[in-house]
């Protein structure tokens, strides 16, 4: 008769998170993380569309409900996912086709950031007249 070993799922997390995981694992992780995060952004973009189906009325007031501030920093996370997931999809194509295993930790770096100074840019342009309505009213 086989023995099975007893499934630990205790065990199984601490492991795992102990894990010391090289560049390209974690990046594998954030980029399947990143995946999932715009696909159910796929979700509430199809749901939000489905108001046209109310009419124009109905379509400019869901509009009007992601207009405010909240929506728009949701935005600028979205926009971080599909900054990580096109830049590490650019540098798996490099790692793939354009001999860039060599370089694969290089590439992760120099994509983190380029990354972020894209992600504080956008901000800055997202955001720069909600500061100058601020600084006006003051």
């Amino acid at each position: 008769m086989q023995q099975t070993k007893n499934f630990d799922q205790k065990n199984w997390i601490k492991s795992n998170l102990n894990y010391r995981k090289d560049t390209g694992s974690k990046a594998w992780i954030f980029h399947r993380i990143s995946g999932i995060a715009l696909i159910g952004y796929l979700f509430l973009h199809i749901y939000s569309l489905s108001s046209l189906s109310q009419g124009k009325a109905a379509f400019e007031a869901k509009m009007q409900s992601f207009s405010t501030p909240l929506f728009m920093f949701l935005e600028w996370l979205l926009f971080a996912f599909v900054l990580f997931h096109s830049l590490n999809g650019i540098r798996i194509v490099l790692v793939d086709w354009a001999d860039g295993a060599r370089y694969h930790r290089q590439l992760f770096k120099y994509s983190v950031v380029v990354g972020i100074i894209l992600f504080f840019a956008m901000g800055y342009i997202m955001f720069s007249h909600e500061i100058t309505k601020v600084i006006a009213s003051l």
